[in-house]
């Protein structure tokens, strides 16, 4: 039999090698936790949880969760999601671009600090 190891990522949780089968992420703003399908890749504030602890999950006083259901078929985003995102995060880009122009700023991409969240992923 193999280890969780070479199955897959294993849970975030001390002490625990259970194959990890959802990935947990915080949204501070809203105090909200989601929990879902395992992320593609393994984000450094996003944590896998084996199924034992993704349905034991305690999240502090005043804080919801969100848990997408996990079926195994999700289609995921449909090629208009992926461009409807695509075009979002070029106005962005083009209103922090304008924005950097008209305060007299030579170079814009100091004035964005960090790179995007977003990854392309091949199909």
């Amino acid at each position: 039999m193999k280890s969780p190891a070479q199955v897959g990522r294993v849970c975030s949780r001390a002490g625990c090698r259970s194959v990890a089968t959802m990935t947990l992420t915080y949204i501070y703003a809203e105090s909200t936790a989601v929990v879902g399908p395992l992320a593609t890749y393994s984000e450094p504030h996003a944590y896998d949880l084996c199924v034992v602890h993704g349905e034991r999950l305690k999240v502090p006083h005043g804080w919801s969760v969100i848990k997408q259901e996990l079926t195994g078929n999700e289609p995921g985003p449909s090629d208009d999601d992926l461009m409807a995102i695509a075009d979002a995060v070029r106005e962005v880009a083009k209103r922090n671009e304008e924005a950097s122009v008209t305060a007299g700023e030579e170079n814009s991409q100091a004035t964005i600090g960090r790179r995007g969240h977003l990854r392309a992923v091949p199909s």
